[in-house]
């Protein structure tokens, strides 16, 4: 009952974060009901649980309805921070081994792949996004890259190597136009 009554204090939360990064959001009560990343990351959390308990056909069977009904797909073994916000959503996807740090943003159509060239069962094979991160709409980040904190990935870019914190890497493929010294 506890764990299920702290899954709900967190949704709340998270609510609240989007309320205050998102000018378009009128209300807490519809971001916490109707936001699509807000439902997914709730999945997510609770098929995440069951992953790491070895329950894994019910961890995928929550985030394949949790797909169906968002239209994001996450992976119940990915590692996601707090306060992630994903925006629209539709077209997201999240993969086995990636990892994605604190108050990072992501737009729709997103993904955080492999590239397939490793095939070894416990390999890292997605990126890792660190803190404060932003992912432009149908970004595909491929790999195992890292994207450093507070970098921006541009609208359409397809990164295939790391992102250093601070930069912005914008084109096919990607590359750093931008770089602001910590």
């Amino acid at each position: 009952m506890i764990k299920m009554i702290n899954r709900w204090l967190e949704r709340a939360h998270l609510a609240t974060y989007i309320q205050q990064h998102d000018a378009n959001r009128r209300s807490l009560t519809e971001i916490f009901w109707y936001d699509a990343g807000v439902r997914a990351i709730f999945y997510y959390r609770r098929a995440h649980e069951l992953a790491l308990t070895g329950h894994h056909f019910q961890a995928e069977r929550i985030m394949a309805h949790a797909k169906r009904v968002t239209g994001i797909e996450i992976h119940p073994k990915a590692t996601i921070g707090r306060d992630i916000f994903i925006d629209h959503g539709v077209g997201t996807v999240i993969g086995e081994t990636a990892v994605i740090g604190d108050r990072v943003t992501i737009l729709h159509g997103v993904t955080l792949g492999s590239d397939g060239r490793t095939h070894t069962p416990h390999a890292h094979r997605h990126p890792v996004v660190d803190d404060d991160a932003y992912i432009g709409a149908h970004a595909q980040l491929v790999g195992a890259i890292h994207v450093g904190h507070h970098a921006k990935i541009g609208a359409g870019a397809v990164v295939i190597e790391d992102v250093p914190p601070y930069a912005t890497a914008v084109g096919v493929p990607a590359r750093n136009i931008r770089h602001r010294n910590e």
